[in-house]
């Protein structure tokens, strides 16, 4: 089997308090696959993706993207390499425009002029904002301003792209178009959320994270559908869901 675009293996981290968030995490995603991270708040969900690009070091184990270890020496390649889209876009918007900060990650790398503008406008056109390049981002509604702060990322032309918590806060609506968009990009997904219909609808696999390790790794349909596994890790399908009556995607 090919490498792994993400690769995690023995994963443990502690705080400095002394809380122990994380306790052997393993889990492997290949390329082209959209995975789905559940679990309870506190399970370690946040935690372990702040190490997936580095924010945080590893306590043990270790993380590598397409073979590269996440290791500071490498932190630079890493981070174009894995795009992390946080919860609340306005932690990634701060430039006068739009433009700016889809362009701010580039520039950074050192591109310029009419290269840097071309992978400007694509990234807008995979999230459908091409046509607000030059509004003010605190002009744009929340949907819109999530869907530039994927542009963001997208940009780097990351290996995968990783999204906390994608659909919250989002009208229907928004919602709808965010799972358009997010099911027409050629990247590997792994998604962060609550949102059980969510990660149905756009994620074949998914994993739970339980008490700081992997309770289960399989089908979404079979996870969201095991009883026993859903209410012993405080996962609760919203009323009227019922993946059963959908059947297998």
């Amino acid at each position: 089997m090919s490498t792994p675009v993400l690769d995690v293996q023995g994963l443990a981290f502690a705080y400095p308090d002394g809380h122990q968030a994380l306790y052997g995490v393993n889990l492997h995603v290949h390329r082209g696959e959209r995975v789905a991270l559940l679990g309870p708040n506190g399970a370690g969900k946040t935690t372990l993706v702040l190490h997936l690009n580095g924010i945080l070091d590893a306590g043990a184990g270790s993380v590598a993207v397409s073979g590269l270890p996440v290791t500071k020496d490498n932190l630079r390649e890493i981070r174009r390499r894995v795009g992390i889209v946080f919860q609340d876009p306005d932690d990634q918007l701060f430039m006068p425009t739009v433009r700016d900060d889809v362009a701010f990650g580039p520039a950074n790398l050192g591109i310029r002029g009419g290269e840097l503008e071309k992978r400007v406008m694509e990234a807008l056109d995979k999230v459908g904002m091409a046509d607000y390049a030059d509004r003010p981002p605190h002009h744009l509604s929340f949907g819109q301003r999530r869907r530039v702060a994927v542009a963001t990322v997208l940009v780097m032309e990351p290996e995968i792209l990783v999204l906390d918590e994608p659909s919250s806060n989002l009208d229907p609506a928004s919602r709808r178009e965010l799972a358009e968009i997010l099911t027409g990009l050629d990247v590997t997904l792994l998604m962060v959320t609550h949102d059980l219909p969510y990660a149905f609808e756009l994620c074949p696999r998914s994993v739970v994270l339980s008490d700081g390790v992997v309770v289960a790794d399989g089908p979404t349909y079979d996870v969201l559908t095991d009883d026993a596994l859903m209410a012993a890790h405080r996962l609760e399908l919203p009323f009227g869901f019922d993946p059963r009556a959908i059947g297998r995607r």
